[in-house]
């Protein structure tokens, strides 16, 4: 067990690495891959091929799309013929006919005549029928008519409206020499007629399923032993579409159940490989990103992630790929980690997808392309603008790269595909989702971005000026030492925007008894004369302990926390200790040690010295350009030989410009002049 806790860490990487292989490998496409890879436009670089065995050619998506569209446009519309509704109109025919000609001064014969007329219009209305309003001709092709369960091909002209009927009355009538019987007949049939005819929606459907269901796929077949393509020769129009076809066949009869998990093995090698050459870059590079289990975590969730969104989209329309915001990843790791780290991951995760996407070469070289340019072009996140910029950047890229590649295969610039380009755009609209992706990382992971920081080091934040207005001394005290550590971090390439905040933030603690510390001190009155030197050192020492309490109570990062733990070291509270030993020779020397840790860092270890040499520089009295310097020297050298920086990554050379950028700036603090030769 003793064992077990102690490579806890180890432990859990593991079971990290191999769950990742297992999440991707799961989500990767269920098929071979084909052996060959090739490309339209450019020259088959391999032996000469010959068909491996009988299959079919397919049809591309667009002549399968063009047939079914061609369908759609002329498959039938059906239209139903309802013989009930026309035998109702011809029996109220007699009935009306009577009710309005019956009692008239015509003869028998004149009525027969007459009625024999309207007949005649009811048989010419309803041979074809009445459409009702609803029915339309929806698209062109062929119309059918449904009458007695046989369907008969018309046109759609031959149907009538009801807005018809008044002229088929008045050119009747004009037919038969009796014109004045027009109004008489219109009040008659305007009664009687109505629509017989109507849109059969479920048979035209059903027509154009049937129609749809027998569209073949293929288009003749290649047999075994035929030649398809030789070395050397252009992969273009019938061989291109031969050589999908069998790569398409390949990879379908390649995974198999005999094949399945000899496949997965190999997708499952080629991934570890992978992700172990990320793992051994933290191992080697980035130790103390690798210590950290919850940055592994972070930086394998990030890649996991991308692949996951991927292969959704392949598996959905791999037309799509290139909507998936990839130049996300390499962006959200230089913010948190750094750039190097950040292009390396992006290059892996590349690799990893090469696997899921078609046409792997080019997406490929237009994702690291694209993720070498997010590097180098994104810098200062936290202004709006700048990301704006690598967007564009990123966007350009992205275009010119697809323009290049459409050359390259159709040898002109005349079939650009401006869906292609617009999902380019909105692949870029999506990356500016990383601002509010970067804030849910850090309340997740807590990690700290250069977004927050500058939200931290506002002076106008409650809890600087809570800060500022219980302990104003150490306020600009704080604000003093922030310049100083800024300044030294620029010089030799630190995190000056972290150690800035850090600053700012160190000695917050002091708010619990401010009075006890001497910038905070109004008046001649010292609390310390009060209480023994043990007494005043526990005060001294607390406002660490209380410095921690308020901040992790106030939700500030742990990097910011780590400032505030590290900012003494393990020196001593040397006035108070002195003051104890003089009056005692017995002393416990741990009640006036500060607890520690050691500064493990540069920024750490800038702000010590920082702290330590604006604090001090109070005592100075009327200074001199030479008691500077030899006062930066004394406290920085004592701070050395009490080996206060053993645990931080900083050179004796980076020590010596950060020891000049104080001498420098505490000159211009005490506006001294140049010392003019009498």
């Amino acid at each position: 067990m003793d064992n077990l806790y102690k490579k806890q860490s180890l432990i859990y990487k593991y079971f990290l690495y191999f769950v990742s292989i297992g999440f991707i490998v799961f989500f990767f496409p269920k098929g071979g891959k084909f052996k060959y890879e090739f490309q339209k436009g450019k020259p088959w670089q391999f032996e000469t091929l010959y068909a491996p065995f009988d299959f079919s050619i397919k049809k591309s998506d667009s002549e399968i799309a063009q047939e079914k569209q061609q369908i759609e446009e002329t498959s039938g519309q059906y239209f139903r013929y309802d013989h009930q509704q026309v035998s109702r109109v011809y029996e109220r025919y007699d009935n009306s006919f009577q009710s309005i000609f019956g009692n008239s001064a015509y003869t028998n014969a004149q009525k027969d005549f007459l009625k024999k007329i309207g007949e005649t219009l009811l048989d010419s209305i309803y041979q074809n029928g009445v459409l009702d309003s609803s029915a339309k001709q929806i698209r062109g092709g062929s119309v059918f008519l449904v009458k007695n369960n046989a369907a008969a091909k018309k046109q759609f002209s031959s149907f009538y409206r009801l807005s018809d009927v008044g002229n088929l009355i008045q050119n009747k009538l004009k037919e038969e020499n009796i014109p004045h019987l027009n109004q008489e007949f219109q009040d008659l049939f305007f009664e009687l007629i109505e629509p017989n005819v109507s849109y059969d929606v479920s048979l035209t459907q059903k027509s154009r399923e049937d129609a749809l269901s027998k569209i073949s796929y293929t288009r003749g077949t290649v047999d075994e032993g035929k030649l398809i393509i030789a070395k050397g020769e252009v992969v273009e129009g019938e061989n291109l579409k031969v050589l999908e076809s069998l790569k398409s066949e390949y990879e379908s009869e390649l995974w198999t159940a005999h094949n399945y998990y000899i496949i997965l093995i190999g997708y499952t090698v080629l991934v570890a490989l992978v992700l172990l050459m990320l793992l051994l870059f933290l191992k080697k590079y980035r130790p103390a990103i690798y210590g950290n289990n919850t940055k592994v975590t972070f930086i394998f969730f990030n890649i996991l992630l991308m692949v996951f969104i991927t292969t959704m989209v392949v598996k959905y329309d791999d037309s799509l790929v290139f909507v998936v915001p990839l130049c996300i990843l390499p962006l959200i790791l230089k913010t948190f980690f750094d750039a190097r780290l950040g292009l390396f991951a992006h290059v892996l995760t590349v690799l990893i997808l090469g696997f899921v996407v078609p046409n792997s070469f080019e997406y490929i070289f237009l994702q690291i392309i694209t993720g070498i340019v997010t590097i180098l072009t994104v810098s200062e996140l936290y202004k709006r603008a700048n990301l704006f910029i690598s967007i564009g950047q990123i966007i350009s890229i992205y275009v010119v790269g697809y323009l290049a590649f459409h050359i390259i295969h159709e040898g002109n610039l005349s079939n650009i595909s401006w869906y292609t380009l617009g999902l380019f755009l909105l692949n870029g609209m999506i990356t500016l989702f990383v601002q509010p992706l970067i804030y849910i990382y850090e309340k997740v992971f807590g990690l700290v971005s250069d977004v927050s920081l500058l939200e931290l080091s506002d002076t106008n934040s409650k809890l600087l000026k809570e800060l500022s207005n219980k302990a104003p001394g150490t306020f600009n005290h704080s604000l003093q030492v922030a310049n100083l550590a800024e300044s030294a971090a620029n010089e030799i390439g630190a995190n000056a925007m972290l150690v800035r905040v850090g600053a700012l933030y160190h000695d917050i603690g002091k708010m619990n008894n401010p009075t006890y510390f001497t910038e905070n001190q109004i008046t001649n009155v010292n609390p310390h004369d009060e209480i023994t030197p043990r007494e005043s050192a526990k005060i001294i020492i607390g406002h660490v302990i209380k410095g921690i309490e308020i901040a992790r109570k106030n939700k500030l990062p742990d990097r910011i926390i780590d400032f505030i733990r590290s900012h003494h070291g393990t020196t001593y509270v040397y006035y108070f200790y002195k003051k104890e030993r003089d009056l005692e020779i017995n002393i416990n020397e741990e009640d006036f040690k500060y607890p520690g840790p050691l500064p493990f860092s540069k920024e750490t270890a800038i702000l010590m010295m920082a702290d330590s040499v604006e604090a001090a520089s109070k005592s100075l009295k009327d200074p001199t350009y030479t008691m500077i310097d030899e006062f930066v020297d004394k406290i920085i050298a004592g701070q050395m030989k009490a080996n206060q920086f053993i645990n931080a990554n900083i050179t004796f050379k980076e020590i010596e410009i950060i020891k000049k950028i104080f001498k420098q700036k505490l000159t211009n603090i005490y506006h001294l002049r140049v010392e003019y030769p009498e």
